[in-house]
């Protein structure tokens, strides 16, 4: 006994099928065009560690070689008197006084303070990273200049919001 299938309905079908594979295809070829290395993914850990253990450490200098001099780190205040909130921000030169200043006795983080880095992605030369850290969270932007990862903006909070 033969079978006689419609081959126009297999052929809609298959052309059906064509495009998203042709676009899962693309997309995936898009990642390994612009995929990190090894290495960048090492670099951008290191820049978030520097940024957060120049504090521990008491060293300006850490935090000076992660950050880019125009460096911005911004966070939600809330003004004592009037209850309002509004945006605070610090830039390298105050970040690089606060690890030379912080920390000077000690007392500022816990004995083995928590650095948990989280490669949220990473695309060609620029990542975005999360931090969580003892008290607070900081979600970093890090950009490749010239071949060297930096820190570029910093918007973090306190796990308690309340401490704003």
């Amino acid at each position: 006994m033969v079978v006689h299938q419609d081959t126009s309905t297999n052929q809609s079908e298959m052309k059906q099928l064509f495009i998203p594979i042709s676009v899962f295809l693309f997309v995936l070829g898009g990642h390994t065009l612009f995929g990190q290395t090894q290495s960048d993914s090492l670099a951008i850990q290191q820049v978030a560690l520097d940024y957060i253990e120049s504090q521990h450490n008491v060293n300006p200098a850490q935090f000076a070689r992660s950050a880019h001099p125009r460096m911005v780190k911004r966070t939600f205040w809330t003004d004592k008197k009037t209850g309002k909130e509004y945006l605070r921000e610090t830039f390298t030169d105050a970040m690089v006084l606060l690890a030379e200043t912080y920390n000077q006795k000690g007392d500022q983080f816990p004995e083995n303070p928590k650095k948990e880095v989280i490669i949220l992605d990473i695309f060609d030369k620029t990542a975005s990273v999360k931090l969580v850290a003892d008290d607070w969270i900081d979600y970093m932007h890090i950009v490749k200049l010239n071949g060297t990862w930096q820190l570029v903006n910093v918007l973090w909070q306190f796990n308690d919001s309340k401490d704003h």
